[in-house]
């Protein structure tokens, strides 16, 4: 049985943590709203979950809890951000920010990151850019865990890539997805309930699919968006790749196999080509295409037309990408998030660590 924990208790017991470890409060703050933002969405694998992962990346000295975050090369459209090993969690919203001030100045704004870290869902990024009546576009590469098509050796992250967009009446549109079947935080969680994988998630060291939800341990790799040619994995590979060049290869960061894994225990791999892990923020102003009041009234028009496809079943309505993860944050505002109970024992025994009480 999970249990269940109100957002605001969780969000005082990680501010908390984060200021033990040396963050700013400022900083504490922005990297407690992201991994609530996302267990509020229901992206478990993302939120407080990852706490600890943080926490063993800082005792080794590959997260600085005081970053001077700098940008360090610019033009009145475009910067590079370096994010001197700070948490992605702190220097992403940082460089989003610097996104949207130029795409105020001169219409869009896009901003690539190097020398940074893991950095959360990326909606809780792409969704800044709503509030400034702009759309906002974030991606980020990761440790290599994907094998492309036809490959037995991992060469790339899930990469994921998110946009959002705002609408009138209508809630915002934000798609945020990884360019694999399934992120690993999902795996992850399958790893802690004890239970399989599905087909077309992962194939073992040889390349041949299999349901092992350990299968990462042994050699094996997670598999593009489609899962194998005939599903169109090629295609999740080209996406991934895209996400790991504007990512690593614009920045100046690390990419394909040379990306920092997350788990502090696992060795960096050798000759790393740039700085860190990277990333890459887009905003554009609507009124920089056309009138804004025009454009939502197109956009709420273009949701109550998909809301209203035919459904196959009538039990099952057509879907808007971010509805899933909108029900979900009114429920679990309301009546608290769900920790299952390893995520629990972690939380706890990360509290007697700092002494801190959940």
């Amino acid at each position: 049985m999970d249990t269940l924990i109100q957002h605001t208790r969780l969000e005082q017991f990680i501010i908390q943590v984060f200021l033990a470890m040396g963050c700013s409060s400022d900083d504490a703050k922005l990297a407690t709203q992201t991994l609530l933002d996302a267990d509020l969405r229901g992206i478990d694998s993302h939120g407080v979950a990852r706490l600890s992962g943080y926490i063993r990346l800082w005792e080794v000295k590959r997260v600085n809890a005081t970053p001077v975050i700098r940008v360090v090369h610019e033009t009145p459209s475009t910067a590079v951000v370096d994010g001197d090993s700070g948490l992605g969690l702190v220097v992403a919203p940082y460089a989003m920010k610097i996104a949207i001030e130029k795409a105020k100045a001169v219409g869009s704004g896009w901003v690539s990151v190097c020398n940074s870290n893991h950095f959360g869902i990326a909606a809780s990024h792409a969704m800044l850019a709503l509030k400034e009546e702009m759309i906002g576009m974030v991606m980020t590469n990761a440790s290599a865990l994907v094998a492309p098509t036809f490959s037995k050796e991992r060469m790339l992250g899930t990469n994921p890539i998110c946009v959002a967009v705002p609408a009138g009446d209508e809630p915002p549109f934000i798609a945020d997805l990884a360019t694999t079947t399934a992120a690993n935080g999902k795996l992850e969680i399958l790893q802690r309930k004890g239970a399989d994988a599905p087909l077309g998630w992962i194939q073992d060291e040889e390349g041949s699919p299999i349901q092992n939800a350990h299968a990462l341990k042994n050699g094996g790799a997670l598999l593009p968006l489609g899962g194998d040619r005939e599903h169109g994995s090629h295609k999740g590979y080209a996406l991934g790749a895209v996400v790991d060049i504007f990512s690593g290869v614009l920045s100046g960061a690390n990419f394909g196999p040379w990306v920092p894994p997350f788990p502090a225990y696992v060795a960096m791999p050798e000759n790393q080509p740039g700085k860190g892990i990277g990333h890459f923020f887009g905003a554009m102003r609507i009124d920089a295409f056309r009138k804004s009041s025009d454009f939502k009234k197109d956009m709420d028009l273009w949701i109550r037309r998909f809301r209203e496809a035919t459904p196959i079943s009538k039990d099952q309505p057509v879907l808007i990408p971010g509805d899933p993860e909108r029900a979900c944050q009114l429920e679990r505002e309301k009546n608290g998030i769900p920790l299952v109970e390893s995520v629990l024992n972690d939380l706890h025994s990360i509290g007697e660590k700092f002494n801190i009480k959940l």
